[in-house]
């Protein structure tokens, strides 16, 4: 892609002068210095076992993020973002001011409130994928590239 850009600058004169070299995003995997006790990351980083939560190597800096995960089972579970600063082995999370989490039951929890929840009818189920995305102020959920309908939550 740096090349094919190069080429796009240099083709209009500019001979690469000035070209920035586009860095590789990192691959973003779940970071096991920052998990709770009872937590076993498998898969390369990719996949959460046990009992707590873990946070991921990858900080959200820009003004909006997205991403997505799968339910690989039914169970408890909760996906959300949080500050280093959450207890990750108090679950279920969204009991602290440090983390905003969508809960398997449909609720959405920050600082132990209860901030929205999904329609009954509309729960993510095993091999469903929820996208997320966040702007440090606001949270969307989506089901399978569907948007949910309910309000955007807020912190």
């Amino acid at each position: 892609m740096a090349a094919l850009i190069s080429c796009c600058f240099g083709c209009c004169g500019d001979n690469n002068r000035g070209h920035v070299t586009l860095k590789e995003m990192p691959t973003v995997q779940l970071d096991t210095h920052h998990m709770g006790t009872d937590v076993v990351i498998v898969k390369s980083g990719r996949r959460i076992c046990g009992t707590g939560g873990c946070i991921a190597n990858a900080p959200l800096h820009q003004n909006k993020s997205y991403f997505e995960f799968k339910i690989q089972s039914t169970g408890v579970w909760g996906v959300g973002v949080a500050t280093q600063k959450a207890n990750l082995n108090q679950i279920p999370m969204g009991r602290d001011p440090h983390s905003l989490v969508l809960r398997q039951d449909g609720t959405v929890y920050h600082n132990n409130e209860e901030k929205n929840r999904l329609p009954a009818n509309s729960l993510p189920q095993e091999g469903d994928i929820v996208g997320v995305t966040y702007d440090h102020v606001e949270l969307n959920l989506y089901l399978n590239g569907k948007k949910y309908e309910l309000s955007s939550v807020r912190h």
